[in-house]
């Protein structure tokens, strides 16, 4: 009962509380990538979920989208630069995240401290 009730309810209610509490940062995150990367300030991907559902991840963009004289984006280590490096270094790459848990996602801290550590 708890996994199938009160966990998703938990999971959606401390996803739109940190929400609340992290979205001064999430915007002012937004607007510094919109000023120093351009658009779109998301990165988006379609990733199998549970039983292989596909689900759309979304998190801040950190890399550019420059491009060599053929036209193919430059290699990852190339298109990550300054601001990308310390969003990513800080997280906040991964906040937008909580909108996924508030549609379907369940919250998973453990991982995430784990993550955190390395």
């Amino acid at each position: 009962m708890y996994v199938n009730l009160f966990k998703p309810l938990l999971d959606r209610l401390g996803a739109l509380i940190l929400l609340i509490f992290f979205s001064p940062l999430m915007v002012l995150t937004a607007l510094i990538i919109a000023w120093r990367m351009g658009n779109p300030i998301y990165f988006t991907q379609k990733r199998p979920g549970l039983h292989g559902e596909i689900f759309t991840i979304y998190k801040f963009r950190t890399m550019t989208n420059e491009k060599d004289a053929k036209g193919d984006l430059l290699p990852d280590s190339e298109r990550l630069q300054g601001i990308g490096k310390l969003i990513r270094t800080l997280s906040l790459d991964e906040l937008p995240q909580l909108l996924n848990i508030l549609n379907h996602l369940r919250l998973i801290l453990k991982s995430f401290f784990l993550h955190s550590k390395k």
